[in-house]
């Protein structure tokens, strides 16, 4: 019976170390698994970021395009092309306040200031200091 117990257990610990590589191998598979797949994972993060990259690289390149057309080299062009949306904006603004103006002195001076004279303020101020904010974004700075 001792004979039959050494040889049975002389043949278990032969295997034993067969079977920790299989385990060791198996975790290690795993392992390798899992790091191919954060790698996956990163290079398709890269490859999102890139073409967000190259999308805003387009959007500054077509920005720069057309502003590269309002330049003629002429400089008295130059300026009058430089000064016409100040212009419409600055006409319409003093357009808008002699209609104020008016109503005050009309006798109208609870119209003054409605809520469509407010949402047309907040558009033009938004608009002037989003355009600006955006173009400085753009540039970088």
């Amino acid at each position: 019976m001792v004979t039959l117990l050494g040889s049975l257990l002389g043949f278990i610990s032969a295997a034993f170390p067969d079977f920790l590589k299989l385990i060791r191998d198996h975790q290690d598979r795993k392992h390798e698994l899992t790091i191919l797949q954060l790698q996956m994972q990163q290079q398709a993060q890269g490859h999102s970021n890139r073409l967000e990259e190259i999308h805003v690289e387009a959007d500054i390149a077509e920005s720069r395009a057309l502003y590269k057309t309002y330049n003629t080299g002429i400089r008295w062009v130059d300026a009058l092309n430089g000064t016409v949306r100040p212009v419409i904006a600055y006409s319409f603004f003093v357009l808008y306040a002699l209609v104020k103006l008016m109503q005050f002195f009309s006798g109208l001076p609870w119209m003054l200031w409605t809520p469509e004279d407010q949402a047309i303020f907040a558009g033009i101020i938004s608009f002037y200091f989003g355009q600006r904010a955006m173009s400085k974004l753009r540039q970088g700075k």
